[in-house]
């Protein structure tokens, strides 16, 4: 799940800091709502979209939950023409590119060439185009396609289409670091946009609820066998047993704050730091490094420890990786030292649409003064001593968030946020 990956320093270089890209429009596709603010109620009224597989039988294997996206109408958001050349994840993305156009009150035609772009991060979703591959080369004699040239082929394709269907011309690319995906993507806009693109539509939505993708899925031994939705994803419980599988993501419309201004354009918040890292092998005695991404994001945005408000967890829902996870944070604000929320329990981990969802639930609790919850754990457990939120918070003010992803084989990503105002 990691080809094609591309990495990046984690602190530009030394020079004037320039003015943060702001937010200007958000698009959501996730399990437990369509669409930003039917989703955002979802999450605040601590609704899950974790549920048996249905997209499937998946009676036959020991892991049988996931986060599907339910009710989607393809034909509502996509023109009749497209709907041959996209699957279901390209399909979910540019729904979510139209309403994130939309919310920013951007008028592609309006923009000068090459003006505008789109990053986006993938990972999994090249399995259902992959098995719809072999299923033609059995069944039709087809010409064989390698996993790497499909996946590669796939994820080009599934950035082109938003390029197409809107007329965005600028800088475009995909990078495939799994859940750390959403967040890189990100940051690889914000370059773009420092070198003088006026936005990007970035983010993750992704998608591998299928037989193939499934087998990965349980090949990497992190999935939960739990059969109680409301029991199975339980990140820094002592009950954890792993993770449910998800769907979706969430796109951006990150934007130059000087050519946000001038349009006067609503933002949610601006971009104000990042960086990624990668652990060493396992095996090596080497220590994780997630805590070094936080604290490097921290720098790049100029900022201290005690100027974060909210920490949006990876939450792994593991054993080790949520204590290792815990240990990063604690070392970071102390023990108990910040509020710890994880969402994504009523989501699943949707691999490269994972962070960038979390990244639009840290900006939305930036707007509106509250910390969503994470549902099903009850307690903490006594080696991930963090202050984990299980009901809606609603502070007097939260101006800084921390959104923080791990994807498979080693990546480490970190962003910091800040409210509009």
């Amino acid at each position: 799940m990691t080809a094609l990956t591309t990495t990046a320093p984690a602190v530009p270089a030394a020079g004037p800091r320039a003015a943060a890209p702001v937010v200007t429009g958000i698009g959501v596709t996730a399990p437990n709502g369509l669409g930003t603010e039917s989703w955002w109620r979802a999450v605040l009224a601590g609704e899950s979209g974790i549920r048996p597989v249905t997209r499937f039988d998946a009676g036959q294997y020991p892991a049988t939950l996931a986060g599907e996206i339910q009710g989607f109408d393809p034909g509502a958001h996509i023109p009749s023409r497209l709907l041959p050349q996209t699957d279901h994840m390209t399909r979910l993305a540019l729904a979510a590119a139209e309403e994130a156009l939309g919310d920013a009150g951007v008028d592609a035609a309006a923009l000068p060439d090459y003006a505008a772009g789109v990053i986006t991060a993938a990972s999994a979703g090249g399995f259902e185009f992959g098995q719809k591959e072999l299923e033609a080369l059995w069944s039709k004699g087809g010409q064989y396609v390698s996993a790497y040239q499909s996946f590669a082929w796939f994820y080009a394709v599934n950035t082109g289409q938003i390029s197409i269907k809107n007329g965005l011309r600028g800088p475009s690319g995909v990078l495939v670091t799994e859940q750390a995906g959403g967040l890189d993507a990100v940051a690889q806009a914000r370059r773009q946009l420092r070198k003088g693109v006026r936005l990007v539509v970035t983010g993750g939505v992704d998608s591998s609820l299928c037989p193939w993708g499934w087998a990965a899925h349980l090949a990497g031994g992190e999935l939960t066998h739990a059969s109680d939705p409301a029991r199975a994803y339980l990140p820094f419980s002592a009950d954890a047993s792993g993770h449910v599988a998800g769907e979706g993501g969430a796109l951006l419309i990150l934007e130059d704050a000087a050519s946000a201004r001038d349009r006067g354009a609503r933002t949610y918040g601006s971009v104000a730091g990042y960086a990624s890292t990668f652990d060493p092998a396992p095996g090596s005695g080497g220590a994780p490094r997630l805590r070094a991404a936080a604290e490097l994001a921290l720098s790049d945005a100029g900022l201290e420890a005690a100027d974060v408000d909210v920490v949006f967890a990876d939450a792994a829902g593991r054993r080790g990786a949520d204590r290792e996870e815990a240990e990063a944070i604690a070392g970071i604000f102390g023990e108990y030292g910040v509020p710890v929320t994880a969402p994504k329990t009523m989501t699943g981990r949707l691999a490269a649409g994972g962070a960038s969802l979390d990244l639009a639930a840290a900006l939305l609790s930036l707007r509106d003064g509250v910390v969503p919850p994470t549902t099903g754990v009850t307690r903490t457990a006594a080696d991930c001593p963090v202050d984990l939120v299980t009901a809606v918070r609603r502070p007097e003010r939260l101006r800084t968030a921390l959104v923080l992803a791990r994807g498979r084989g080693g990546f480490n990503a970190a962003m910091v946020v800040r409210s509009a105002d």
